[in-house]
């Protein structure tokens, strides 16, 4: 991978079975991102079962499969380049925990694929990544109108199924313009890395331009420091070592430094990243240091690593906007799930519903609801059952959105409104 490249993560969502994996599959492949020894391999089994040219599909449904077992996936299976950029595509398709993983996830997405099927059109789950895309402040939207060879490339059905993805992103207020959607058919690869001759009556881009064409994003360097801590190691010769992903900002050797939560700071004395020390860090990098004075019982996963002269908030309570995504029954005051935020998860009450969203105009709805539950978006009061650090959406984005789970799945997805501190 060309590292000189500005890098993008790319959320590729939509309803199940519209063909996500597919497509990834297809991206990789067009890109060269599969080792030819791969696609081979998977060319002689697809020719076996009878499927020739389809081998690029047996590679998504393998590493779906690895991944069911629980087998880890080198990474470099979800990378892949076009001339512009490096672009990781965050959490493949079809993990169950998608929603969680794009809301807390070290990889916050920059910009999103959409995939809708021409044969299906909008599904529940379409319309439920779409908003939160939106809620979490995914910027640019490219929609994949896919399985055109399914609906024998019909002009009709895709304006059929424009028409009504452009109704569903004017609910959310999403800005998309036309060239946004592509007709696609990710089994055939029609318009995804070259113009296909069963769309002439398109002539937009295919989705690698579309992909390239995306704006670059500025990385958050000039943001204060913030490193969620994700574990904390005891290294000999070294002694205690936190290792994170800087979200934001630049540690330097030096620095003064705080911890929150725990409240313990000291100086930074050695930063290493992949194995080698360096002098500084910024956002993005993975990293381990050492920081003079601090002992393994003093930090824990889920503290966040900030300037001493500008620690990270403290949230006694916070005001969220939330939507309810799936929930048996209702919520009210008083409900205790987890919040999943950065690498922190703390079981926390929703203290008070302020108010009720129209998710379609953003408008207030309705003031000091008695609940709210599926499908309903809300401005809540939440109190923390034990410290937290969170940040306001407006200020650091990366510190700002969490997920709300309960019951073995994603309840809902919020982001910070505002934080009230200890």
């Amino acid at each position: 991978m060309s590292e000189d490249k500005p890098h993008q993560n790319l959320a590729i969502i939509g309803h199940v079975d519209h063909g996500k994996s597919t497509l990834v599959g297809r991206l990789l492949f067009e890109t060269g991102s599969v080792p030819e020894h791969v696609i081979e391999q998977h060319r002689e089994e697809a020719k076996e079962k009878g499927k020739g040219g389809f081998e690029f599909a047996y590679v998504m449904d393998n590493l779906a499969e690895e991944r069911e077992r629980g087998v880890t996936i080198d990474i470099a299976h979800q990378e892949f380049d076009t001339d512009k950029y490096y672009f990781t595509i965050v959490d493949c398709p079809g993990h169950r925990d998608f929603v969680k993983n794009m809301i807390t996830g070290a990889s916050q997405a920059d910009n999103a694929v959409l995939v809708v099927a021409a044969d299906d059109g909008v599904a529940p789950q379409t319309q439920e990544h779409v908003f939160l895309a939106r809620t979490l402040g995914i910027n640019e939207l490219i929609i994949g109108v896919n399985k055109m060879d399914v609906v024998d490339y019909s002009e009709d059905t895709f304006e059929e199924v424009v028409g009504e993805v452009e109704q569903l992103l004017k609910q959310v207020q999403f800005q998309v313009d036309d060239a946004s959607f592509i007709p696609i058919s990710a089994f055939e690869g029609d318009n995804v890395a070259e113009a296909s001759e069963n769309t002439s009556w398109y002539d937009g881009r295919t989705l690698l331009e579309a992909l390239n064409d995306l704006p670059e994003t500025e990385p958050p360097t000039d943001a204060p420091l913030r490193l969620p801590i994700q574990d904390v190691y005891t290294i000999s010769g070294i002694g205690t070592v936190p290792v994170g992903r800087l979200e934001t900002g630049v540690m330097k050797t030096g620095d003064n430094v705080s911890f929150q939560p725990s409240d313990v700071g000291g100086e930074v004395k050695t930063i290493e990243m992949h194995h080698e020390e360096v002098p500084q860090a910024g956002p993005g990098d993975n990293v381990g240091f050492n920081v003079r004075g601090i002992g393994k019982d003093d930090i824990r996963r889920g503290d966040v690593c900030g300037p001493a002269d500008d620690p990270p908030s403290v949230a006694e309570t916070f005001q969220a906007q939330i939507v309810v995504m799936q929930h048996p029954s209702v919520i009210t005051a008083g409900y205790t799930p987890v919040f999943h935020a950065h690498t922190a998860q703390v079981a926390c009450t929703i203290e008070s519903i302020d108010k009720k969203m129209d998710p379609a105009s953003g408008e207030v709805a309705e003031e000091n609801p008695d609940f709210i539950q599926s499908g309903d978006a809300a401005v809540v009061t939440i109190r923390p059952q034990k410290p937290l650090s969170i940040e306001p959406s407006s200020e650091i984005p990366e510190l700002g959105s969490f997920a709300i789970r309960d019951m073995g799945q994603t309840i809902a997805a919020g982001k910070v409104l505002s934080v009230d501190e200890k």
